[in-house]
């Protein structure tokens, strides 16, 4: 829990701050400890939240927990200790309030004599991927927490890099095809109806095309409303049963993997981001059971990450990964299975690992570069093709009349 509190320091200064403790008790106790004599001490609780004896935790973007990790690799690479190193940092976060409380709280657990990776279990103040709290804890074990560290700043910064690249590479199809829809929807339900009054004082028969037409632009018209909230309540239900249904995720994540192109890009993504990390667990020094499941929980396709997960049960029992992988009914790229149990016959799994994340990670680039440069072009026959045909279904009984 997170309190709040008003008080002077030991050297009579007024102070108010946040300290993280189990309860209102202990918060008292880390404040005498401080020499903070306390004049007000409540628990932080949000105005929605007022009613609910719970907090949520501060989910720490990646990139943020790679700019700590790697400024706290530098500082234990310089001989400074872990606790000197952490009150340096959190001196640099004094406008970001919620990580300068997470700095503070995992200093306080230092100077209680608890080690780096239990003072991260402890604290209740952010959100950290499972996966890096494991690398802390057997690399403090094994006297390489500066080299992990390092490491997991390379791969959070990576991983927002590519995450980045991808969200501004389908930018500008996105805005496309939205401000495509827009326009047709636009034409078909106030500027069809507007022309249509034309043609009923005519005395012809109309075109196939321009009856679809005028059809479709009666339709949007009397429906308008009724589509715009169909469209919010389809969208709202996918998201929220792909978010809390299982089953349902799991069978869109396995549509996905079938999808042309595209379903190849997931694919290679996912296990150039098991790669990485893979290897970087190996180095760490963590089991090889353990590495494969801790792997597979920072992938996001709910098909592949279950594979692996069923793959490192099977491992216990004896069975090489690539061996388990194999036997599952979703089939991997084959040369990825090729190369794990190669990996694995040379007991080089983690160099394998990182040579495959980097040619899946460069293949990916490469793929979506050229699905860009397609798409484009495409979208922009889709969008003129549509508004040419409204056009000239529009046009053509004008036309047909001034011949007659």
């Amino acid at each position: 829990m997170i309190f709040k509190y008003k008080g002077i320091d030991s050297k009579g200064k007024k102070v108010k701050d946040k300290i993280e403790a189990i309860s209102i008790d202990e918060a008292k106790t880390k404040l005498k400890a401080k020499g903070i004599i306390y004049q007000k001490i409540e628990e932080e609780k949000t105005s929605f939240l007022k009613n609910f004896n719970f907090s949520i935790k501060y989910k720490i973007p990646p990139k943020e927990l790679a700019a700590l990790s790697r400024e706290l690799s530098m500082y234990l690479r310089s001989g400074i200790s872990i606790v000197s190193a952490i009150k340096i940092i959190s001196s640099h976060y004094k406008s970001n309030k919620k990580i300068e409380l997470f700095l503070t709280t995992i200093s306080t657990y230092l100077d209680e004599g608890k080690d780096f990776y239990t003072a991260l279990q402890m604290q209740g103040v952010v959100s950290l991927p499972e996966f890096y709290k494991e690398s802390i804890k057997v690399s403090e074990n094994g006297g390489i927490l500066d080299e992990v560290l390092m490491e997991l700043s390379r791969f959070l910064k990576e991983q927002d890099k590519i995450k980045k690249e991808i969200t501004s590479a389908f930018a500008y199809p996105s805005f496309m095809i939205v401000v495509s829809f827009a326009m047709i929807i636009f034409m078909l339900t106030f500027v069809v109806p507007q022309i249509t009054s034309i043609f009923k004082s005519m005395d012809q028969k109309l075109p196939d095309s321009t009856l679809f037409v005028i059809a479709m632009g009666n339709f949007f018209s009397n429906n308008f409303q009724l589509i715009l909230i169909s469209i919010f309540i389809i969208v709202a239900l996918f998201v929220i049963l792909r978010k809390k249904v299982y089953t349902f995720a799991y069978f869109i994540d396995k549509i996905i993997l079938k999808i042309p192109i595209f379903g190849d890009i997931v694919m290679k993504s996912e296990l150039a981001r098991f790669s990485y990390m893979a290897s970087l667990l190996i180095r760490s020094g963590v089991p090889f059971v353990q590495t494969v499941n801790l792997s597979a929980n920072i992938l996001n396709n709910r098909v592949i990450k279950k594979m692996f997960i069923d793959a490192s049960k099977k491992v216990v029992e004896g069975k090489l990964l690539s061996q388990s992988l194999n036997e599952e009914k979703t089939k991997l790229n084959i040369d990825f299975l090729q190369a794990v149990a190669i990996g694995e016959e040379t007991s080089q799994t983690g160099r394998v690992f990182i040579n495959i994340s980097e040619l899946y990670f460069e293949e990916n680039r490469d793929k979506i570069a050229m699905l860009l440069t397609l798409l484009e072009p495409t979208l922009m026959l889709i969008v003129g093709g549509s508004i040419g045909f409204i056009v000239a279904a529009m046009l053509l009984p004008i036309f047909s009349m001034s011949i007659h």
